[in-house]
């Protein structure tokens, strides 16, 4: 797939469904596939809760601060893995590995929760890193009919996706946090509807 520099963040469009290689991404994480596959066809519209570690790690980000994340890699980055909002955090999926080298390049650039970063700007929010040992609750595949509190916003649409690894996730994040600085701390009042175009991902 090509870069996604240059991909459009479009507010007009809706949530997407899962495609069946990306359930089938998802279901191999679980310790039995089949049965997680099978759970969906039954019922495609049941969370289910997924181990982390292996073919994916977790990193879990405030709404809004995700959402500027997600708005980084996109518009400057190389976009970004399946993504998904699920009771007011964003889901934000890496590769496998992610969740114990994140914290340390946060801490290492002084961008962690105690915020000194030199003083130029806020700290980056506490990130919820879910890794090997942990499990998460991600929305099911009709995230159209999940509601607003579980949906995908970057749907799984292949059985081996790109997954950004910690180096760009603490890019985005150190981004997000010093354009904070800069906007409005009121929301826009359809921020909430922006999903990404996956069409033009890397």
């Amino acid at each position: 797939m090509s870069s996604a520099h240059n991909a459009p963040l479009d507010d007009t469009l809706h949530v997407t469904d899962v495609t069946s290689d990306g359930a089938a991404w998802l279901a191999s994480a679980a310790a039995h596939p089949r049965g997680t596959l099978a759970l969906w066809e039954e019922r495609p519209e049941a969370p289910v809760v997924l181990p982390c570690g292996s073919a994916f790690d977790v990193v879990s980000a405030p709404a809004v601060f995700g959402r500027r994340m997600l708005d980084r890699m996109w518009g400057e980055g190389p976009g970004s893995g399946p993504v998904a909002e699920f009771r007011g955090r964003m889901l934000l999926f890496a590769a496998a590995g992610t969740a114990q080298r994140l914290p340390s390049l946060l801490e290492w650039e002084e961008w962690g929760a105690r915020g000194r970063a030199g003083g130029r700007t806020g700290a980056v929010p506490p990130l919820l890193c879910h890794g090997a040992g942990d499990a998460v609750t991600v929305p099911p595949p009709a995230g159209a009919s999940a509601g607003p509190d579980s949906r995908w916003l970057v749907a799984p649409d292949t059985r081996r996706p790109w997954l950004p690894g910690p180096e760009v996730l603490l890019w985005a994040a150190v981004r997000a946090a010093r354009a904070a600085v800069r906007i409005s701390i009121f929301p826009s009042a359809d921020q909430g509807a922006k999903v990404y175009d996956v069409s033009r991902r890397r």
